[in-house]
């Protein structure tokens, strides 16, 4: 893979087999990188790059400010999230199988004596999943109908850089494993986002429009979804 240098700005450049040029900056750090066609020189992507460089330094910036969750021990007491809701979790020693539940403000976490943080973090990353699989259905089922389109398949997975992501040609969607701890319509804003793709696949003007109809505060919520902390782990969209 080769590099180009704007003053203390390293951009990853990829060459690939594709039609045109792919500029993303991925956080925690900002990290940038270049997807070009192949026929391409470095120096004409330096001035694509060059033309983008107040953008990529936007983005870099509301990534270094952007809060984030202090890492997790998976201790009583320790602050966790439920679509957008603080939950105390409260963890119960007992001898039997595994169980996790929510009793107001406390998310009750049972477990056995001597479970290693690891461990802890897996149970409730697979509530969170659970979870996750029951409320989506209902989300997606009342956009197919709104869209006209069909989705044959959804999948839950940690993802580094990404809310969501879809496969057009499958017509499956990706949706990441912290969308659980976010607000509903926040999870609602992401599932339209990726189905909106089955209907315009890169994010031009026609794919604005599509969202700007099916989901007029889809920019309010983007802002609202991008204020919330977000995990020591570093997801993003």
């Amino acid at each position: 893979m080769d590099e180009i240098r704007l003053g203390d700005i390293i951009i990853e450049v990829e060459l690939k087999e594709i039609k045109n040029v792919h500029l993303s900056v991925y956080p925690p750090k900002g990290r940038v990188r270049i997807a070009a066609p192949k026929r391409m020189s470095l120096d004409t992507i330096r001035i694509y790059a060059l033309s983008k460089l107040s953008w990529i330094k936007k983005q870099q910036q509301k990534f270094q400010a952007q809060k984030r969750e202090a890492p997790r021990e998976f201790l009583s007491r320790e602050g966790h999230y439920y679509l957008g809701n603080r939950y105390l979790l409260k963890v119960i020693e007992h001898d039997a199988s595994p169980a996790i539940s929510l009793k107001h403000k406390t998310l009750e976490i049972r477990l056995r004596p001597n479970t290693d943080t690891l461990k802890r973090r897996s149970l409730l990353d697979e509530w969170y999943r659970a979870e996750l699989k029951r409320l989506l259905p209902p989300i997606i089922t009342k956009w197919e109908k709104v869209m006209g389109v069909t989705v044959n398949e959804f999948g839950i997975k940690k993802m580094k850089t990404k809310w969501g992501t879809c496969n057009i040609e499958a017509k499956r969607i990706w949706l990441n494993l912290e969308l659980a701890k976010k607000p509903f319509q926040c999870i609602e804003y992401i599932v339209v986002h990726e189905m909106v793709h089955l209907l315009e696949r890169n994010h031009n003007d026609k794919f604005i429009a599509h969202m700007n109809r099916f989901l007029p505060e889809w920019k309010e919520l983007k802002k609202e979804l991008n204020r919330l902390p977000v995990s020591h782990r570093d997801w993003g969209y």
